[in-house]
């Protein structure tokens, strides 16, 4: 099964990092057992760039490392199904991110780890989200999703230095 990932970068990014950032969202994709064949549309910006979508969007008037527009509101464990494709492009246009590379790089500072690291973690975020997941209760539904994010991100070889 083929899923599609569209990179759109507003901003200098390089082949081996939307590489990477690829593989993190298939990674994703198969490990929460996505069977129907999905089109991911990414956008690489800056913190302006975000800025403004967060306001426009969620009237949230500040930078953000990544936001997540699901197509469909789908729970924990639910999964898109064939028979919702687009009839044009037979996949299931999952949804669209936007990842702010600026502030990618910040937090990896900030964490001490990689921005590839970071890169591959927001971008296994943010296709939880598309998938349904939340972390809003700041209680079980965040350590589920917590934990969904470090089994994969283990599953493409990039753990928590403490872990390495």
């Amino acid at each position: 099964m083929e899923h599609e990932i569209y990179i759109e970068a507003e901003v200098a990014s390089s082949p081996e990092l939307e590489g990477r950032l690829k593989q993190a969202v298939l990674a994703a994709l198969e490990a929460e057992g996505v069977d129907a064949p999905c089109i991911i549309e990414v956008c690489l910006t800056d913190d302006e760039g975000i800025h403004q979508t967060n306001l426009d969007m969620r009237g949230v008037d500040a930078p953000t490392d990544v936001l997540s527009f699901p197509m469909f509101d789908l729970k924990p464990g639910e999964k898109p199904q064939a028979d919702w494709a687009d009839p044009d492009t037979d996949k299931v246009l999952l949804g669209d991110m936007m990842i702010s590379l600026e502030r990618a790089k910040a937090q990896a500072e900030e964490y001490s780890h990689s921005v590839e690291r970071e890169i591959c973690y927001l971008a296994v975020h943010s296709v939880l989200h598309l998938l349904g997941y939340d972390h809003l209760d700041e209680g079980p539904q965040k350590r589920q999703m917590r934990q969904r994010e470090e089994a994969i991100l283990g599953r493409l070889g990039i753990l928590r230095e403490e872990e390495a």
